[in-house]
C-alpha cells in the first residue's frame, strides 16, 4: 500500500520515495512508490503532474491512477528505474493548486445550489480550462437565478472560511444528518469529511485548499441542459477563471474591431450585420432563380424529344448540392421533361411528376454499369462513386432513359 502524502498535507510540493515496482514499455514507465505526493484521478478531479527523478534517470509523470496502490505512468528519459531506488518527486504545484481550487470552489457552488434550488450535484469534472457539474433539476434557469447562484458562491469564497478535513473509521449520527451527500456504498474507512464552515459538509476523496479564499472567485460560464433531468453547469475559479474571461474578451474586442462600425455592443453590429447578410442572400436566391431560367431556356432549346417527353442531357460544372437544387426547379417548372446531370463523381436524375418513369429504376442500371451507389425516390434519384467519366454516365443515363421511354410510346 502506498502512503499517501497529500492527504497529510495538500501542500507538499517535493518529498523522497522509494520505487517499489517497475514496469516497462518502450520509452513509457509506470512506477509504485512506498510514499507519494501525487494525487490519483478521482472524484471529477484529474490526477497530478510532476517529474519523478532518480540517479540517471527522470519519468515526466503524466497519469497516476490507483487506490491502495498509487501507480505513476509517464515517459522514461534516461536508464530504466531499479525496484529499492530512492528517487525525489516533484509536484507540477500550478496545475495541483487550480485543481484544489476549482475542487473546493465546486463544493461551495454545489451547496449554494441545494440551498437556493433543492437540486443535488450528480456529477462533476475538472478540465483544464474550465469545470463542470451536473444537476439534478428538471426546470430551467433564469439568468437571474445563475447570477444569484454566483453572487453567493462568492461571498462563501470571499468571506474566507476554514476548510477542515476529518477522518472518520464510522460517521456518527449527527454527522450524518449535516451531509450534503450521503456516504456511497462503495466507501470504505477512512471517510474524509470536507468542512467548509457551517456552508457545506460532504464526504470527498479529493484535495483542497484551507480556506475559501484561496479560491479567489468563481465564475459560471455556461449554463446548459445535458438531458431531461439533468443540467450542467460550467464554470472556472481562480487563475483558469482569470485566463476564461481574459479570452472571452480578446475573442470580443477582436470580433469588435473586424465589424464596420466597431462602436459597442457587439451584439448591436451583429443584428446590423446579419441583416445585411439576409438581404445579400435574398438578392442572392433572386439572382440564382434569375440564372436557373435563362440556363433552362438554353438547355431546353438542345433537349431530346422522345415520346413527348423532353430529356435534357448535361455535363455540369456545380457542386452536387447546387445541380440538385437546378433539377428539382427545373422539373418544377417545365411540364414533360427530363433531366440528367452528371458532374464531378455525381449524377441527379430527375423528372416531372406527369412524365411516366421511375429514376430509381434508371439510376440502377446507371450503377449496374458505372459502378457506384446512391438511392432516391421515383422522382429524383442521385448517385456517386463511378468507374467512368462524367460524359460515359451521363451516355448511359440518357441510353437508359431513351429505351423506357421508347417502349412507353411504342
Amino acid at each position: 500500500m502506498t502512503e499517501k502524502l497529500f492527504y497529510r498535507d495538500p501542500y507538499l510540493r517535493e518529498a523522497k520515495a522509494k520505487i517499489t515496482g517497475v514496469e516497462v514499455k518502450g520509452k513509457r514507465v509506470r512506477l509504485t512508490l512506498d510514499r507519494t505526493i501525487f494525487y490519483p484521478e478521482g472524484g471529477g478531479q484529474p490526477s497530478d503532474r510532476g517529474r519523478i527523478e532518480g540517479n540517471g534517470f527522470a519519468v515526466r509523470v503524466e497519469k497516476v491512477t490507483g487506490k491502495d496502490e498509487v501507480f505513476h505512468e509517464g515517459s522514461l528519459k534516461g536508464r530504466t528505474p531499479e525496484v529499492g531506488e530512492e528517487v525525489r518527486l516533484l509536484l507540477d504545484w500550478e496545475w495541483r493548486y487550480e485543481n484544489m481550487r476549482a475542487h473546493t470552489g465546486q463544493h461551495v457552488l454545489s451547496a449554494v445550489i441545494k440551498g437556493l434550488q433543492g437540486a443535488e450535484t450528480t456529477g462533476f469534472q475538472i478540465f483544464p480550462e474550465y469545470n463542470k457539474i451536473e444537476i439534478d433539476y428538471p426546470g430551467e434557469l433564469k439568468w437571474e437565478d445563475v447570477l444569484e447562484i454566483e453572487r453567493k458562491t462568492n461571498e462563501v469564497i470571499w468571506g474566507d472560511l476554514p476548510v477542515e478535513v476529518e477522518v472518520y473509521g464510522e460517521l456518527p449520527d449527527e454527522l450524518k444528518a449535516l451531509l450534503r451527500k450521503d456516504v456511497s456504498s462503495k466507501v470504505k474507512p477512512p471517510i474524509r469529511i470536507v468542512r467548509i464552515g457551517t456552508v457545506d459538509v460532504t464526504p470527498c476523496g479529493g484535495t483542497h485548499v484551507k480556506s475559501t479564499g484561496e479560491i479567489g472567485f468563481l465564475k459560471v460560464i455556461r449554463v446548459y441542459r445535458k438531458s431531461r433531468k439533468l443540467l450542467r453547469i460550467e464554470f472556472a475559479t481562480g487563475v483558469r477563471a482569470l485566463k476564461y474571461l481574459n479570452g472571452l474578451l480578446e475573442d470580443y474586442w477582436n470580433a469588435l474591431n473586424k465589424m464596420p462600425n466597431k462602436n459597442r455592443p457587439l451584439v448591436e453590429r451583429v443584428e446590423e450585420l446579419k441583416g445585411e447578410i439576409e438581404g445579400l442572400e435574398a438578392e442572392k436566391d433572386s439572382l440564382r432563380r434569375e440564372l436557373w431560367e435563362w440556363k433552362a431556356k438554353a438547355l431546353l432549346k438542345d433537349a431530346e424529344e422522345i415520346g413527348g417527353v423532353r430529356v435534357v442531357a448535361h455535363v455540369e460544372s456545380s457542386p452536387m448540392k447546387d445541380a440538385q437544387a437546378f433539377s428539382i426547379n427545373f422539373v418544377d417548372k417545365n411540364p414533360e421533361t427530363v433531366v440528367i446531370l452528371a458532374g464531378q463523381n455525381y449524377v441527379i436524375l430527375a423528372k416531372n411528376r406527369g412524365v411516366g418513369l421511375d429514376m430509381r429504376e434508371v439510376l440502377r442500371e446507371v450503377l449496374s454499369r458505372v459502378g457506384g451507389g446512391g438511392g432516391g425516390s421515383e422522382t429524383l434519384a442521385r448517385g456517386g462513386g463511378f468507374k467512368e467519366r462524367p460524359e460515359k454516365v451521363l451516355e448511359v443515363a440518357l441510353g437508359a432513359i431513351r429505351e423506357r421511354l421508347g417502349r412507353a410510346s411504342s
